[in-house]
């Protein structure tokens, strides 16, 4: 019973911290940025908002996700870019979110 109770309790710290936006931290500089132009606005999809690329961190090395545009969540929402910023030695992923725009 004990087995199952730390478990579920470290199943449950777990998911908090990925719920939460656990901090990710790394030793290594993310590399430039590419150049990447947002392509025009697709006619289906008038209104959306491009979310430019970004580079994750991938347990030992920088992924490029390529920007795309998405929906906003609510009328006036406005991007803001996700970006790693350095803190000492360190780098810190800040995410994207969006922000109620005037």
């Amino acid at each position: 019973m004990k087995k199952y109770v730390f478990a579920t309790v470290g199943g449950l710290v777990l998911s908090f911290a990925l719920v939460s936006g656990a901090q990710i931290v790394v030793h290594i500089a993310p590399p430039p940025h590419p150049e990447e132009a947002a392509p025009p606005v697709p006619t289906e999809h008038s209104g959306w908002v491009w979310q430019p690329g970004y580079h994750r961190w991938d347990s030992d090395h920088y992924t490029w996700v390529p920007g795309a545009y998405v929906q906003p969540p609510y009328e006036h929402a406005r991007w803001i870019e996700g970006h790693w910023d350095r803190r000492g030695e360190d780098w810190v992923w800040v995410p994207g979110h969006w922000n109620h725009a005037e």
